[in-house]
């Protein structure tokens, strides 16, 4: 019993620790070789942030897998969407703390790099989850949405909804230098058949994929152009923070709103009538997989590499001919799983 009361106490010990790291506390951290104090093996999962219900479904994929293979979860986050320094501790402690893998969606994708290369130097694996860095091979491999698919098919879905006539078209972005951002607002305008700089854009405002800033983003676009009948949204809770603005200007019904994540809310925004489309994604996938290939990893040694695909669909209130869809019923029964 006594035995049993002091390998639980370090483990609390080494949880609370990483929670003092990630806060900005300095800790004490001692190297290990991957396994738990109880002999097992430890996998690291940094998403951007606790709180957005996609990276909340992330993690619950995560500690399902984890606990299926007989491994530890750590998780960690940063304070806010874009907190890289939060993201580079949890890496500094989760090496120190010897975790065989880390999994983790990248805040800044270029600048959390030189971290990620020390800890592929330690013998980690390093897998990103739904967000590729820049370059995409600073990781061993990536478990994510074809990000430039998802915008393309909302592109598509709405063109063939405007069924050729002019769109004055406001876009409500994540952040600059943010690649997932980037790849859908690309696929956007491929879908839609237009490039950057048409002069059907006539708004476009970033939102870190926030819903009050989604809502005073398109109350600004709506003031420089009160005629928008077309918005692209980074995701689904920028897309109904959109949804407010339109209804408080009067406007709900006349604009067409389309996003990306396809989550259990933002499919219900779908049924209400919020939101016409969106590309649904699947986070508890993507983790599941890479904490499977964590234990692979340290079963046998075996690496993952390269890109898999998770798979996104289009799922739409009412479809349009010629684009694929499936319907909200479809997506109520496969909200992120």
């Amino acid at each position: 019993m006594k035995a049993t009361l002091k390998r639980r106490h370090r483990r609390t010990g080494i949880a609370a620790a990483l929670a003092l790291v990630v806060l900005g506390v300095p800790a004490l951290a001692a190297c290990g070789s991957g396994a738990g104090d109880d002999g097992a093996v430890k996998v690291g999962l940094i998403t951007k942030t606790e709180t957005n219900p996609f990276f909340v479904k992330m993690k619950e994929g995560a500690q399902a897998a984890a606990d299926a293979n007989g491994l530890e979860l750590i998780a960690a986050a940063g304070a806010y969407d874009g907190d890289n320094q939060g993201q580079l501790t949890a890496i500094e402690n989760m090496i120190a703390a010897g975790v065989k893998g880390i999994l983790i969606t990248p805040s800044d994708t270029a600048a959390i790099v030189p971290t990620i290369q020390k800890a592929r130097d330690a013998g980690i694996m390093v897998i990103a989850l739904d967000t590729p860095t820049d370059p995409q091979d600073a990781t061993d491999a990536l478990f994510a949405t074809d990000n430039f698919k998802a915008g393309e098919l909302i592109g598509a879905f709405a063109k063939a909804r405007f069924a050729g006539a002019p769109a004055k078209i406001a876009t409500l972005d994540l952040a600059p230098g943010v690649t997932v951002g980037q790849l859908r607002h690309d696929g956007f305008l491929k879908g839609f058949g237009i490039a950057e700089g048409d002069p059907q854009l006539v708004c476009s405002a970033d939102t870190q994929g926030d819903q009050a800033k989604g809502q005073s983003a398109m109350e600004n676009c709506l003031q420089k152009d009160p005629g928008i009948d077309l918005v692209y949204t980074i995701n689904e809770p920028a897309a109904l923070g959109a949804h407010t603005a339109v209804e408080a200007a009067g406007r709900a019904g006349e604009v067409t709103i389309v996003s990306v994540d396809g989550g259990c809310t933002g499919i219900q925004g779908v049924e209400d009538g919020k939101i016409a489309a969106t590309s649904q994604q699947y986070p508890l996938k993507m983790a599941q997989l890479g904490v499977e290939a964590v234990a692979a990893f340290a079963k046998d040694g075996t690496k993952a590499g390269g890109y898999t695909d998770t798979g996104v669909t289009l799922v739409a209130g009412e479809p349009v001919t010629g684009v694929e869809s499936k319907d909200v019923a479809y997506g109520k029964e496969n909200c992120w799983g």
